[in-house]
């Protein structure tokens, strides 16, 4: 299906709202999954983190956070947050997505929060209410169990 193409009929789209609340409870998580993972790189640098190590840091977070989202989505479709939300990501059929697309989403994701949230701020126009990544890769995010029924 082409980047533009309108979805086919299935679960219903969280709105824009519920997304945006699921991603700042993300944030919770994120950063704790961020501060175990400094511990260990900290400590594993002696408490060196100027210079290249301070680079090093960083490619080591982006890997970990990479991780932990390719992981939750390419395995279940939903991170613990969009669990709580009761939301999944799928491709656009439906079906789950793989390794290599829940990567690439994620790739995305960081060009979406990079370019000062543009990419979120796309679901305000996008036809379906989907995020800019979410229709660069071929994903969307929708409402799972009862809460897919509600709407």
């Amino acid at each position: 299906m082409e980047p533009g193409a309108s979805l086919p009929p299935g679960p219903a789209v969280p709105g824009i709202g519920r997304r945006l609340l699921s991603m700042a409870y993300e944030a919770v998580l994120a950063f704790a999954v961020a501060f175990l993972a400094g511990i260990a790189f900290y400590g594993a640098a002696g408490g060196n983190l100027a210079g290249k190590a301070r680079l090093l840091f960083q490619i080591y977070l982006f890997l970990v956070f990479g991780v932990y989202f390719v992981a939750c989505w390419s395995r279940g479709g939903r991170t613990l947050a969009m669990q709580t939300w009761k939301m999944r990501v799928v491709r656009r059929d439906g079906a789950s997505i793989s390794v290599g697309r829940a990567a690439w989403r994620y790739a995305l994701a960081w060009i979406s929060l990079l370019s000062l949230g543009a990419g979120f701020l796309w679901a305000c126009v996008d036809s379906d209410g989907q995020f800019l990544h979410d229709r660069l890769a071929g994903t969307r995010i929708v409402m799972t169990g009862e809460a897919a029924v509600q709407g």
